[in-house]
């Protein structure tokens, strides 16, 4: 449709967020001038329309019905199969719902996205697609990913296939609810306070967030830059590895995450071998989170890293006092960093060389206008805060908060020079009873942010992060994460492959399973 030019009242409106104050002679010649301006913007819709790449025809999808999704895990079913062969031929694959799938409706779980239907492939979809994968649906996360639990979703919640009173994790809910049930073989997970290893701590599945900028962000809807992940989700660790090699390396300068050339590797082949004499850093910060840590939780993950020794590996305690102070760094960069990319830049944000969605950014820029009561209580949290912030001071607190980046990342560097890798528990607590509308706001609140002390830490660093399975306390699974050095993900992965070794597999969960006293390893099913 054509641009409309500014007619005074418009200039008014516009001139008043600044501070500007026209004159009626100031305002008649600013009205000529943004009028002379249309023509350039009339110009670049029609250049947009002619240049843009067709869209993949003949997809189809529905919506699942109650009976046929009962964890609330499936937002739209399709069936969209990949290449004939591929290394990941046969694998069915959910995609979670902040990643456009052309011809498939997308929510993100918010009501201010719904009735968005994008017209091309991320690129990650492309590239899963052209491995053989086959994409069998959109998976259910929480409202504008801004969530660590599954109960905020406008879809509904996702509830344990361990537990269904309990809470899946998030953002990556519906992803990791799905593959923990067996109904799809991998899935893809989005991270920026942990929504991948979150929900596969809670849940009992592999999740690993890459290395900031290997996997392409690209047709993904975005929270903040410079915390923007996209990873696997899977049931084994081989799987994780196989997908990661698919869907990383560079995407042709379209994403401003990514160095240049960043390449994708053999990532199963690169994380298979001899462990022995390779030392692993226990980092006891990550321990006895006050008032909240599970004892019980802590000492099952000392004990699965403890017995790597048996496979040959060096495992010490280690201390790195910054990891406290990642998650208030963490808290002003996701705060006021989302409040102007997510919110006031309606996703994608301004200022940077990259693909953007036009057509993504028009419908939710619309709809979050129209619909703001229907934000989550997490994304409330976030506009108070953060417009307050940004209104206030400026942006001082973001600048302070990016320029403390660098320390926290040498805190780890400085102690991944003397080891392979460093782990802690991926969480300080198992799945939590699924928030209902009987609870009130805190309760809704803090249900949904205090698990993150961990995984939000290392989203500001970019190091790579594998969440895998390390046994039951009370019935229910969590996770040990492991944490390694910038693009050597493989290493993460390979410790990951000696704990799994060591467990004999990780299980998989009975339907509606309730659950039980006691603790141990993982095991087969």
């Amino acid at each position: 449709m054509a641009f409309r030019p500014p007619n005074r009242d418009d200039l008014i409106t516009a001139g008043s967020k600044f501070g500007i104050t026209l004159s009626d002679n100031e305002l008649e010649t600013y009205e000529s001038l943004t009028a002379g301006s249309a023509a350039a913007y009339n110009a670049v819709e029609r250049l947009y329309a002619e240049t843009a790449p067709p869209a993949p025809s003949g997809r189809s999808s529905s919506f699942p019905a109650p009976a046929d999704n009962p964890l609330g895990a499936w937002y739209a079913r399709t069936e969209i199969p990949g290449a004939a062969s591929g290394p990941l031929q046969v694998l069915r694959v959910a995609i979670k719902d902040n990643i456009s799938v052309a011809g498939v409706p997308m929510m993100n779980g918010s009501r201010t996205v719904e009735g968005y239907v994008p017209k091309y492939d991320a690129t990650v979809v492309t590239r899963l697609l052209e491995a053989g994968a086959t994409v069998v649906g959109k998976s259910v996360c929480e409202s504008l990913c801004f969530s660590g639990a599954s109960h905020t979703s406008d879809s509904g919640p996702v509830r344990n296939p361990w537990d269904t009173t309990r809470t899946t994790g998030g953002s990556s809910s519906g992803s990791t609810a799905l593959v923990a049930m067996g109904e799809v073989d991998i899935a893809l997970g989005g991270d920026q306070g942990g929504s991948v290893r979150i929900p596969s701590s809670f849940s009992g599945t592999v999740g690993h967030k890459p290395t900031y900028g290997l996997v392409p962000y690209t047709g993904a809807f975005p929270i903040e830059l410079t915390l923007d992940h996209l990873g696997p989700i899977t049931r084994t660790v081989s799987d994780t590895a196989r997908m990661l090699s698919v869907i990383a390396g560079y995407d042709d300068g379209k994403d401003p995450r990514q160095p240049v050339g960043v390449a994708s590797s053999d990532y199963d082949a690169d994380s298979d071998g001899d462990v022995k004499g390779m030392r692993v850093g226990i980092v006891t910060e990550g321990f006895g989170h006050e008032g909240l840590s599970d004892a019980d939780l802590d000492a099952t993950v000392r004990a699965t890293a403890q017995r790597l020794t048996q496979a040959g590996m060096v495992v010490e305690e280690v201390s790195i006092p910054w990891h406290l102070h990642g998650m208030a760094i963490w808290n002003v960069v996701a705060t006021d960093g989302a409040t102007a990319q997510m919110i006031d830049g309606n996703a994608y944000g301004y200022n940077y060389s990259g693909w953007y969605d036009p057509e993504l950014m028009a419908h939710y820029g619309r709809q979050r206008h129209e619909r703001a009561n229907d934000f989550s209580d997490t994304t409330k949290l976030v506009a108070l805060g953060g417009g307050y912030s940004l209104a206030t001071t400026h942006g001082r607190y973001y600048a302070m908060a990016q320029n403390l980046v660098p320390l926290l990342r040498k805190a780890y560097d400085d102690v991944l020079e003397k080891y392979d890798v460093l782990v802690m528990p991926t969480l300080p607590i198992t799945a939590t009873t699924l928030v209902s509308d009987q609870d009130d706001l805190p309760t809704s609140i803090v249900r949904a942010l205090e698990m993150i002390v961990n995984t939000a830490p290392i989203d500001c660093t970019g190091h790579p992060a594998t969440s895998v399975p390390a046994g039951l306390v009370n019935g229910l699974p969590t996770g040990l994460m492991i944490i390694g050095k910038h693009f050597q993900d493989a290493t993460c992965l390979k410790v990951a492959k000696a704990i799994e070794a060591q467990a004999g597999g990780f299980h998989r969960p009975t339907p509606q399973r309730q659950t039980t006293n006691g603790q141990g390893s993982l095991g087969h099913d």
